[in-house]
């Protein structure tokens, strides 16, 4: 009706014998802007009238003028309408887990303010910043012919390792001088998982009688006892926390020793007596960037991962270093059995990966942005730093202490870095410490996996520098009150 009533306005302009051509574009644009105004005036909150009627000897000056006030209230809603949305601040109370009411927390709301921060998982996308800079050295093209064999090396013991990927492994570990490797087979695997699945198969595959018990002692590694059960074997199965464990003559057991221990960053040595059981030494955690170097490791049976040492957990390549010809035969069948080998193509892309760490250190003059591993201690020191700063300042969390040692990969004093960090809830109103946690949309996994109380946390520490810098913020904003 109004688009009607508008043509029929200017149609009696023309039959008024208006002869100023320029008068009636004018007129026209004007009678426009006010149909638009008119058909859009729903969408707002006040409408705007553009003009009354015009006399005829209005000049082309008031037109300017009224589409410059037209252009500025527009201009002037958007900003009220921003700053509005933006600016806001509520009181958000935390929800209790557990029976106990958290205090509510007066925040601002920005975007991220209700971003849900996952440091539950130890993805180590925190190292992704020096092999964006690495480019093309770290970069690999496989021609479509390459790598189609099931097989890599007949004369191998572990027939599926890639020649190239054995020979950087053996190389870091010389460099890094983290474990002895000339006395042991080497056997790849689909990461730590696997290789911990084809270990208890070895271990227990020529034990009698009952299955074999499993332990580790907590605060364990979560993943244990469900790699260890999840496939119900009769061989093995999961027996606990390695001290509370009894040794009697008739069973055997196998202990898996993880140093650094994941979750809580300490030293391990074996608890229970070897003569009874075999050991598994878990030392994905063994890289400068995490802990002094204290000597290369000359265990019976090493466990290693890329996804620690590197960061490149989506590769999906770990190796064991076996000192038994005969345990090792055996991992390489139930690898045989379980997958037909391990992937080529990632051993190819690890051993390109493990062979840029390794130049950059035996270039004749490495330099901060092609050493690795003081590339990564530097980025660990200062979130641990901060860490412990916002846990101080909070008042209601500690945190395991470390003492500086010496390091023989870096010639000098060093503290430890651990992946994760082992939160503890200090707060007797704080039940479940995962549960607090995730009321302000932070994820952690609770003490409950790794054999402890729920006043425990594991914190990954490895995450993107924006999700890292957003949980130390929410952690410093939970001063005393």
């Amino acid at each position: 009706m109004a688009q009607a009533q508008a043509q029929r306005r200017r149609n009696g302009n023309i039959r008024n014998g208006n002869g100023n051509g320029s008068q009636c574009k004018e007129n026209d644009l004007l009678l426009l802007l006010r149909e638009r105004s008119e058909g859009q005036g729903h969408h707002h909150v006040h409408r705007l009238n553009l003009t009354s009627s015009l006399n005829k000897g209005n000049n082309a000056k008031a037109t300017i003028v009224t589409v410059l006030a037209l252009a500025m209230a527009m201009l002037l809603l958007l900003f009220y309408s921003f700053s509005t949305s933006t600016s806001t601040s509520t009181r958000i109370t935390s929800p209790s887990t557990t029976g106990t009411a958290y205090e509510a927390l007066s925040v601002s709301v920005s975007p991220d303010s209700d971003a849900v921060i996952n440091l539950d998982h130890g993805d180590p996308t925190m190292f992704e910043p020096f092999w964006k800079n690495a480019g093309d050295k770290a970069t690999v093209v496989i021609p479509g012919w390459h790598t189609m064999s099931y097989f890599s090396d007949t004369s191998n013991l572990c027939w599926f390792l890639e020649p190239d990927f054995a020979n950087q492994v053996r190389r870091l570990h010389r460099i890094v001088g983290n474990a002895v490797t000339h006395a042991h087979h080497i056997i790849v695997g689909v990461g730590s998982t696997q290789l911990i699945h084809a270990l208890l198969f070895a271990l227990s595959a020529t034990a009698t009688g009952h299955p074999v018990s499993v332990v580790s002692a907590a605060p364990f590694y979560s993943m244990y006892p469900g790699i260890t059960d999840f496939l119900k074997s009769g061989l093995f199965r999961w027996a606990g926390d390695a001290t509370s464990f009894k040794v009697n003559g008739s069973s055997s057991f196998i202990e898996i020793v993880c140093s650094p221990n994941n979750p809580d960053g300490t030293l391990r040595r074996a608890v229970l007596s070897t003569e009874a059981g075999k050991l598994v030494h878990d030392l994905a955690y063994y890289w400068p960037q995490y802990t002094p170097m204290r000597g290369p490791a000359d265990e019976d049976i090493m466990l290693f991962t890329v996804s620690k040492a590197t960061g490149h957990a989506g590769t999906r390549i770990g190796w064991a270093l076996v000192r038994d010809a005969d345990v090792a035969r055996r991992m390489v069948k139930f690898i045989e059995m379980n997958s037909i080998g391990v992937s080529k193509d990632s051993q190819v892309r690890a051993a390109r990966i493990l062979q840029v760490i390794s130049d950059g250190y035996e270039l004749p003059d490495p330099d901060s942005t092609t050493s690795f591993f003081h590339f990564s201690r530097r980025l660990l020191a200062d979130r641990w730093q901060r860490l412990r700063r916002a846990v101080e300042e909070s008042g209601r969390f500690s945190l395991p202490q470390f003492s500086s040692e010496f390091c023989e990969f870096t010639k000098e004093h060093a503290e430890t870095y651990p992946a994760f960090a082992w939160l503890r809830c200090d707060d007797e109103s704080i039940e479940d410490c995962e549960g607090f946690f995730k009321s302000m949309k932070v994820l952690t996994r609770s003490g409950r996996h790794f054999g402890a109380g729920p006043e425990y946390i594991r914190i990954s520490m490895l995450d993107r520098a924006h999700n890292f810098d957003l949980f130390v913020e929410r952690i410093a904003s939970l001063g005393l009150r």
